[in-house]
């Protein structure tokens, strides 16, 4: 009896292992800036059931769409907890799902606690608060990074200015273009209108020319778009080139996890069987 229930202990152990494998491209889970307001919650707190709520409804939700909104409301206005995420608008599903439970993993060391938080990673946003942000339009600067100006020359400053000149005249909220070795990106978040993206990417595109002047990448985010460039492969910000196979790849891994626990499930219905019949044979 103990081999058989320490065999199912092992199949268990194993299939959550594979469950819990991170998922390929590693590269779009990576930080890039973090910010959390100063008021605090109790702890065990209605708020605090509200946002626990509301961030398992942002990464169950991100396994079929790449953005969505949730307000989650309380007995009183200050239980109330607002939340969005955003992922990048040429993930695979699997990949936008992966993004946005990292991020949510993030926000409870580095915003332990809070009222409000936000995490940008490489391929998604995630952010909370108790006084709403939905639809509102905000151009604060959060992040500005700019590369080495060491061997840019002027063609490609030319080929960079007609590449930003291309986002901002291009409609949508997620936008990409290129020109011989230059890259260029932009996205708002999707509880903007059409006209606030607009306003907010032209401010974005406009602060990355003059901040990073001739800089080989240049990354300008705002609370609700940001606008991002490279140059000669400094940076590869999106994935036209493999995206087919990241669809391909992301499905896959799902596949073969999905057939592993069952195969597991399989054995321990077997082993239980077995079990019984054995345990049977010896009364």
């Amino acid at each position: 009896m103990e081999p058989a229930n320490n065999c199912l202990l092992l199949l268990l152990s194993f299939s959550l292992l594979f469950f819990f494998i991170p998922a390929a491209n590693c590269s779009l889970d990576s930080f890039l800036y973090g910010g959390c307001s100063p008021l605090k919650y109790t702890p065990d707190s209605q708020y605090e059931s509200n946002l626990n709520s509301l961030l398992t409804s942002l990464v169950n939700s991100a396994t079929y769409s790449p953005y969505n909104k949730y307000a989650i409301m309380g007995p009183t206005p200050h239980d109330v907890v607002y939340g969005l995420y955003q992922c990048r608008a040429d993930l695979a599903m699997p990949d936008c799902a992966t993004c946005v439970a990292r991020a949510v993993t993030h926000l409870g060391p580095l915003c332990s606690q809070t009222c409000g938080g936000a995490v940008q990673l490489e391929g998604c946003f995630v952010k909370y608060d108790n006084a709403s942000f939905i639809g509102v339009e905000d151009k604060t600067v959060v992040m500005k990074k700019c590369g080495p100006s060491d061997g840019y020359t002027a063609d490609q400053m030319g080929r960079r200015d007609a590449v930003l000149a291309g986002l901002n005249g291009a409609g949508g909220a997620y936008r990409v273009g290129g020109s011989e070795d230059v890259q260029g990106v932009a996205q708002c978040v999707g509880d903007l209108s059409n006209g606030q993206c607009q306003d907010c990417l032209t401010e974005a595109i406009r602060r990355l020319k003059a901040e990073c002047g001739g800089a080989v990448f240049g990354d300008m985010f705002l609370s609700k778009c940001y606008a991002r460039y490279s140059t000669s492969g400094a940076h590869a910000y999106t994935r036209s080139n493999d995206h087919g196979s990241s669809h391909s790849d992301s499905e896959k891994t799902f596949a073969i996890i999905i057939g592993l626990l069952a195969g597991v499930a399989l054995l321990i219905i077997f082993l239980t069987f077995v079990r019984r019949i054995f345990g049977g044979n010896g009364k």
